[in-house]
């Protein structure tokens, strides 16, 4: 564990750093050597307090929320990982593993935890405090889909075209996939087109020090103009609390929900889905992947005792 000299002066380079100032611009503002401050920074020399509130005047940050920030920072340094124990083994879309998922969903979790490290620094505020549930979704799917990019065979397509991201192999058709994000765990897709093909739903929470994946499905829908429709339109519904109007949407039949629930490709066992609604079409069985499968070794569903039945007089 560092002790107070160092955890102060990894948080004085971190500042530094993100005010673009070199250990010469600030040691000038400060009144000491550029070599003093080093030491500084890198825990090995000793400084008074009058030093440290003048490399806080210096920096335009709070003396408070430096050294706040600098035990915050010690305890939450480290950005949350997803639990490999958690993957399971399912139809996943083609040329996509685990491991390349695992990376996706890291550092999309790095991002938002770098996004709320900086908002303490700058604000002295954590990112959870901005958020609200109903407009963050959009930007957790955008950067999931950017980290998708980043980490597998999946390349952007065009942010405003239908499907997200692209996979091309050279001896076949290319496959896509649209990607969504929601806090609502085991929520069915929601789409403003309700086109056949590859989805993704990845569900997550939002915590202290940014989010964290819960619950990530894949599916293959079918589009809302073929025959059996995983999709249906829900139009543009208006918020009566604050008169906004939302585009047009479609969601997933319950159908379409059950198949996504049925490719979850990731889930943290404490998530309760063993009463989720689930509905197939005629003759349509249950995957043996599925998370409702009878015999699934790793997520077995829950045995209900029967209801006791209310004696009744003769």
């Amino acid at each position: 564990m560092k002790n107070a000299q160092q955890l102060l002066g990894s948080c004085i380079r971190a500042v530094r750093e993100q005010r673009g100032l070199t250990l010469e611009n600030l040691a000038e503002k400060v009144g000491i050597s550029y070599q003093y401050l080093s030491g500084v920074e890198n825990g090995k020399e000793n400084f008074t307090i009058q030093v440290l509130e003048n490399v806080a005047q210096a920096l335009k940050f709070p003396l408070k929320s430096l050294v706040s920030h600098a035990y915050e920072t010690a305890e939450h340094i480290a950005a949350p990982r997803v639990n490999p124990n958690y993957f399971r083994d399912i139809p996943l879309p083609p040329g996509l593993n685990n491991k390349q998922l695992e990376a996706a969903l890291n550092r999309t979790q790095a991002i938002f935890h770098l996004i709320d490290r900086s908002m303490r620094l700058e604000v002295d505020r954590p990112l959870c405090q901005f958020i609200q549930g109903n407009n963050f979704s959009g930007l957790v799917s955008n950067i999931l889909s950017d980290a998708m990019d980043a980490t597998t065979l999946y390349k952007h397509n065009h942010h405003q075209k239908y499907p997200d991201l692209y996979y091309r192999p050279v001896d076949s058709a290319a496959v896509g996939l649209e990607v969504k994000a929601t806090i609502r765990v085991g929520k069915g897709g929601e789409s403003h087109n309700g086109h056949s093909g590859w989805h993704m739903v990845a569900c997550y929470k939002i915590t202290s020090t940014g989010i964290q994946f819960l619950h990530i499905m894949f599916a293959v829908l079918n589009g809302h103009k073929t025959a059996e429709p995983d999709w249906k339109y829900s139009g543009s519904v208006v918020n009566e609390e604050t008169g906004s109007q939302r585009t047009e949407t479609y969601v997933t039949t319950a159908w379409g929900t059950t198949k996504l629930r049925d490719g979850s490709a990731y889930i943290d066992p404490n998530v309760n889905f063993a009463r989720w609604r689930r509905q197939r079409r005629e003759n349509s069985e249950c995957p043996d992947h599925s998370i409702f499968y009878a015999s699934s070794p790793s997520f077995p569903l829950k045995k209900t005792k029967p209801k006791r039945q209310s004696k009744t007089s003769e």
